[in-house]
């Protein structure tokens, strides 16, 4: 066998979402497009803000010479610059432009951060239920994850956390509003989460960062505002994306902001400058960092969202179905009435896609993803009803 025994292991721990995406495939060439059910990918289809176009039109027609040159690894100056000014506002922390560091994507920055931080051997905590991709990428760099579970409903359990720090941790991972379950953790558990990493970090002679991944942080529900993590610790880090606020996944723009007080700031902004470099990214896309540079005041519409929510929980209620409210993100993660792979494979028997929690670390649960045409939230509403009673009676 030619490929890596590690690679292998991996791909069948990150394949129920591309499982998903293969069957829902299938179906379609099977049953048509519209008798098909799909809810299995977070692939958000809100338009972009109508001036993005105005923009890129705009920017792409500009000819003038270096304007496809080498840029610094971190990105334009007067990007970051701009970024800064509207992350101050977010974090309720004063960033300038050398905080701020242009990636390809969260997912860019997630690596960028890791490869800066960790030493073979050193600690992630991620909190289940995570975005799968989580465990490689801290993998990629050496780095071990420690999985801590949140509460029933899908909280912050600071005390879990604190058990599982050793004088190996290096971060903590969080991600809110949360995918898979749209949760948003408030301010009083960032604060208090904030303190037990900086305890604990003194006491093991360390620093512990708290690392959020933020991408849907501007689509939120019921005027809920996402808090900053960077009022609860100054040994914080912000990595996000234009993916979701700007329906762009496709274009592989993000960024990562740095504490403008965290420790080591010098040695870990120049970690992360060569790290974006060395990794291969080089820079983050030229064209689309000028475009969101424009674009800072600018997000998708997400009462698009907030009112597929409501349809779709309305529906989930009629068929008995018991989950968390989502706060945010465009996911809702019901309990699963038997076990979630054999749920999900009678959805399937409905024309119904969804993921099995156990994709996410949390057997027992689905994943449904709203970010869909609202024709395909009400066409699955009797699908949904079958299945449940199929798995009550079997």
């Amino acid at each position: 066998m030619t490929v890596a025994k590690k690679m292998q292991m991996f791909a069948e721990k990150s394949s129920w979402i591309r499982k998903m995406f293969e069957e829902g495939a299938r179906m379609k060439a099977e049953f048509g497009v519209d008798n098909v059910f799909d809810f299995s990918l977070g692939n958000p289809d809100v338009p972009p803000p109508e001036k993005f176009g105005e923009v890129l039109r705009e920017l792409a027609a500009d000819e003038k010479p270096g304007v496809h040159s080498y840029m610094p690894n971190g990105g334009y100056p007067y990007v970051r610059e701009a970024l800064a000014g509207n992350l101050s506002q977010q974090q309720e922390v004063e960033l300038g432009m050398g905080d701020v560091l242009m990636t390809c994507g969260a997912a860019g920055g997630l690596n960028v951060t890791m490869k800066s931080l960790l030493d073979p051997g050193d600690e992630v905590i991620i909190l289940a239920p995570f975005f799968v991709e989580y465990n490689f990428y801290v993998d990629n760099h050496g780095g071990v994850t420690k999985i801590v579970a949140t509460d029933d409903q899908f909280n912050l359990d600071i005390a879990a956390i604190e058990a599982a720090i050793t004088e190996k941790t290096k971060a903590v991972l969080i991600n809110s509003p949360n995918n898979p379950t749209g949760q948003i953790y408030n301010a009083e558990s960032l604060a208090e989460l904030g303190k037990v990493l900086d305890k604990d970090g003194e006491k093991h002679c360390s620093t512990i960062y708290l690392i959020s991944d933020e991408p849907y942080r501007r689509i939120s529900f019921d005027g809920i505002e996402v808090p900053s993590i960077m009022t609860a610790t100054s040994n914080s880090i912000v990595i996000s994306s234009y993916s979701k606020e700007l329906s762009l996944p496709g274009e592989r723009i993000g960024y990562i902001a740095v504490h403008p007080k965290i420790q080591d700031k010098g040695a870990l902004l120049d970690a992360m400058t060569l790290a974006n470099r060395i990794l291969g990214f080089v820079n983050a896309p030229a064209l689309m960092q000028r475009v969101v540079a424009e674009l800072q005041d600018e997000c998708v519409d997400s009462t698009i969202y907030e009112k597929r929510r409501e349809v779709f929980c309305r529906i989930l209620d009629d068929a008995g179905f018991e989950y968390v409210r989502p706060k945010g993100a465009f996911y809702v993660f019901p309990k699963s009435p038997i076990d979630d792979v054999e749920f999900c494979a009678l959805l399937q028997e409905e024309k119904i896609l969804a993921v099995p929690g156990r994709g996410f670390g949390a057997p027992g649960y689905i994943r449904l993803a709203f970010c869909v045409d609202d024709k395909v939230i009400a066409g699955a509403a009797e699908g949904f009803k079958r299945a449940m009673d199929k798995a009550k009676n079997s």
